[in-house]
């Protein structure tokens, strides 16, 4: 039985045919019994042609003014005549379209006929089309007559045909380049996607993942892609199998194979290539523990939470104490530092102080520690949530009882009578700092000795440029400054770096090297940072914003990451964050993004600000402004 996350990933998988059917719905049946969920077949016979009045020999005047000003189909020129299957049909463009052609007259017919084409596609409610493919030379007026011509659809997706091959190296990669260019002439227009086409010879690696980070609504795998295994049954070569598998994971798209030759392979059946790409399907790498957390999350953006000023609900407590990781690394950095505090068989009682307690999950792993480690400990509880200060209430009389110690206050604010040995936090966010980790521990300062321990010792922000149309038209789709201005956590998916991600700066615990009074800090000057970060990009890309990490020493050797080279296995309290940019930014092979980022406060909050300039051979190719200035768009409240 197929489990609920295995369903998430299962793709559709299509019939895709050239050929020109009399009659579309016998085709339609039988592929529906050989086992495929639709089919694509081109809308018209090649009749149809005529519309562009090629021959110019034998030209009738009337007849192209009469199509000029009342574009009309002959039902004859149709192969979809009705609605009829238009559930399970894709339909397919005419491949002679000559948008960019230097005669006007074919241009212009060529424009009226995809116009009345995509009209007829709406009509019959068919939900994409599929778009032949790009023109190797110019495409401005191809960009410009699919842009306007889409604008008319109310819920139809235009798939453009894209193949890739060995032929398209780092250097080059001219078929990303015209796609790229196709995207930005018609404004990341959302009812464009690709289809991406597999042949024979697949480029190098770091070409096809650029793709994973591209609107990838089909992949079109031919039959003469497929190789005979020892049974002489169709498989693909194990490189294809590789792209394929993981297309399917990342991206979930409609799969097409075209139909075969015929005995290109001896035992292929009509359905034989549609069974091996299910059996691909069915038989991905098994979800971790992070992404069965994250299945219907992926690339969903979300508002990095407001600890200070929003008092967290039960269902978001319950979530993050779901992770088990987290918590077995908290509880060996306590045992670690009891350990260390403290001799063996002695009988002084290490005063440990849980801040921002929440409902109990780290009071629960210092207990487990000492337990474990054999010292004694008196441990508080501080949590100024009024409602998960009832479960620690409840949990202190039913489980913990003398053990532990509770205080309803801000850590901030509280004036303990003694100070103590180790300090716990959990107070990191996506970003590292973003929750505000740094202001909570600088007022919780005040209650460790001198030589006191904090866990976390300290925490590392990293970021690196970001290519994604997909989280890019999500924020685009608010139409507004403001969430081009703020931060997003979010699970990646459809995703692409330009280049490895790099450290912006790091917070230390405990800190003593700022002017205090009564113990606690004048101002947050000493928390505002600024770093500038250089990334060379070796192919050209286009950069939609940033994706952050954090990594975070507990203590001594026991850490925790969200960066993905240092990721720990199976933790999946943390998303990312993407920090947009308000218009995409075109990267050629060879330059050089230089990123800058500040970390800012005033007595009332902190926000962050950034800005990327390209640049290549000392010149800059483009730059942006500063983004969320003053903490207009996003902030997060002290």
């Amino acid at each position: 039985m197929t489990s609920p996350v295995d369903q998430f990933r299962l793709c559709p998988v299509g019939l895709l045919t050239n050929e020109y059917y009399d009659n579309i719905d016998t085709f339609v049946q039988e592929a529906s019994e050989a086992g495929h969920d639709f089919v694509a077949t081109p809308m018209a016979h090649p009749s149809f042609r005529r519309v562009l009045h090629e021959d110019k020999k034998d030209i009738n005047k009337s007849a192209i003014d009469q199509w000029r000003n009342a574009p009309v189909f002959d039902r004859q020129d149709l192969i979809l005549q009705s609605a009829g299957c238009s559930d399970i049909v894709v339909g397919m463009l005419a491949e002679w379209l000559q948008l960019d052609s230097i005669d006007e007259s074919i241009r212009v017919n060529s424009e009226l006929a995809l116009k009345q084409e995509l009209a007829w596609a709406s009509h019959l409610g068919l939900l994409s089309v599929i778009y032949p493919g790009l023109p190797k030379g110019a495409l401005s007026n191809t960009a410009r007559a699919i842009n306007h011509a889409t604008g008319s659809l109310s819920f139809t997706q235009l798939w453009v045909r894209i193949p890739i091959s060995d032929t398209e190296n780092m250097e080059k990669n001219s078929t990303w380049k015209q796609w790229n260019k196709l995207r930005m002439l018609t404004e990341q227009n959302t009812k464009i996607y690709v289809a991406l086409e597999l042949t024979e010879d697949l480029p190098h690696d770091d070409i096809l993942d650029m793709w994973l980070a591209e609107p990838v609504k089909a992949l079109i795998v031919p039959a003469e892609v497929f190789i005979p295994n020892a049974k002489g049954f169709p498989v693909l070569p194990k490189r294809h199998q590789a792209f394929v598998k993981k297309v399917m994971d990342k991206l979930r798209p409609n799969i097409l194979v075209t139909v075969p030759i015929v005995h290109i392979h001896a035992s292929a059946t009509p359905s034989t290539y549609q069974e091996y790409i299910r059996y691909l399907n069915r038989n991905l790498p098994e979800l971790d523990q992070v992404n069965q957390f994250a299945t219907g999350y992926q690339d969903y953006l979300q508002a990095p939470l407001q600890p200070l000023m929003d008092n967290l609900d039960n269902n978001t407590y319950e979530t993050f104490e779901k992770d088990p990781i987290k918590y077995q690394q908290y509880e060996q950095a306590v045992y670690r530092a009891l350990l260390d505090r403290v001799e063996p068989e002695s009988d002084i009682t290490t005063m440990i102080m849980v801040v921002g307690a929440g409902r109990g999950p780290l009071v629960d792993c210092c207990l487990r520690a000492a337990s474990k480690s054999g010292r004694k400990i008196h441990l508080y509880a501080v949590e100024k949530n009024p409602n998960a200060f009832v479960t620690l209430q409840n949990k202190k009389a039913n489980e913990w009882h003398e053990k532990v110690e509770l205080v309803f206050a801000d850590m901030r604010k509280w004036k303990p009578s003694k100070k103590c040995d180790i300090l716990v936090s959990e107070l990191l966010g996506s970003f590292g700092d973003n929750e505000l980790s740094p202001e909570c521990l600088d007022g919780a300062q005040k209650f460790l000795k001198d030589d006191g321990i904090s866990i976390p010792a300290n925490y590392t922000t990293f970021a690196a440029p970001l290519a994604s149309t997909k989280l890019y038209n999500e924020v685009a789709a608010y139409k507004d400054l403001e969430h081009f201005e703020t931060p997003y956590v979010v699970m990646f998916q459809q995703v692409c770096e330009l280049g490895p991600s790099q450290p912006l700066w790091t917070f230390e615990h405990p800190n003593h090297n700022y002017p205090t009074m009564d113990d606690d800090p004048i101002n947050n000057l000493h928390n505002i940072r600024y770093s500038q970060t250089k990334f060379t990009v070796d192919k050209t890309m286009t950069m939609h914003g940033v994706a952050g990490y954090f990594e975070s020493v507990l203590y001594k050797d026991v850490t925790i990451s969200i960066h993905p080279d240092t990721h720990s296995p199976g933790m999946f309290s943390w998303f990312p964050i993407f920090f947009p940019i308000r218009t995409p930014l075109q990267v050629p092979q060879g330059a050089q993004v230089c990123l800058d980022f500040w970390r800012q406060t005033d007595k009332k909050k902190i926000w962050y600000e950034w800005a990327v300039t390209i640049s290549k051979d000392n010149e800059d190719l483009a730059i942006t402004p500063i983004h969320n200035v003053g903490g207009r768009s996003y902030w997060v409240g002290l």
